[in-house]
């Protein structure tokens, strides 16, 4: 979900991306960071959305959908994947109804400054309806590593895999960390995996940085306050 003061958008260029996990984004100042929201689905969000959202689509064409999947946590990537503009259009009516769905979570009341409305049955069914379908399926490697089957796949079994990982997450053990960035004007969400249950930010890179450096030039201000203040007056 992108940031309206960020601007946050899938790196286009994710040759040389920072170390680390998560989604390369780069903001509207070009600074490129890694947003690991903590789920597939949540991943999803940050291709586009309703509302204001619209001006961020990245999700256009089949390639397009194939470079998500190949910069998301669906590693190593499906090596067959045969999708098509159907298929993306799937793709991004799942992705908005799941917007909405986290969003109203969130906001009960939506979230006006992106016109992004309260989930309806409408968005309940297409999710579910993803998630009734076969999803991709996982192979073990000769190696011991997981795997995806070779066997050729399309979107709606792509599409099932993200439904299905948003049911888990909004009905386990997790689904009261799912949060939105505590920056200003910053709409990320994420799920707070850590121990302690204390993230704030989309990426400490991003919003955590901006935070502290405003709070340091606060800090430094106050400070040049309070010596103005006890220097002596001089008549």
């Amino acid at each position: 979900m992108p940031s309206s003061s960020t601007t946050a958008t899938p790196d286009g260029d994710p040759s040389r991306p920072p170390e680390g996990p998560g989604i390369p984004l780069r903001s509207y100042t070009g600074h490129v960071f890694r947003f690991d929201p903590g789920a597939l689905c949540l991943e999803l969000l940050v291709t586009g959305g309703p509302g204001a959202l619209t001006r961020y689509e990245v999700l256009h064409t089949p390639e397009d959908l194939t470079a998500w999947v190949g910069r998301s946590r669906l590693t190593p990537t499906p090596g067959t994947l045969d999708l098509t503009d159907a298929d993306v259009e799937h793709v991004r009516r799942l992705r908005d109804a799941l917007l909405r769905t986290v969003v109203s979570r969130l906001h009960p009341g939506g979230l006006p400054p992106l016109d992004i409305p309260a989930a309806g049955p409408a968005d309940l069914r297409v999710i579910n309806d993803a998630a009734a379908r076969p999803p991709l399926a996982p192979a073990l490697g000769e190696d011991g590593t997981r795997r995806w089957s070779p066997a050729p796949a399309g979107g709606a079994q792509l599409a099932s895999t993200v439904a299905r990982d948003a049911v888990d997450l909004l009905t386990g053990p997790y689904a009261d960390r799912v949060r939105m960035c505590a920056g200003e004007r910053c709409y990320l969400i994420y799920v707070d995996t850590s121990r302690p249950g204390r993230r704030r930010w989309c990426s400490m890179e991003h919003c955590g940085n901006r935070s502290k450096v405003r709070a340091h030039r606060a800090h430094r201000a106050h400070r040049a306050r309070r010596t103005d203040e006890s220097a002596p007056n001089e008549e």
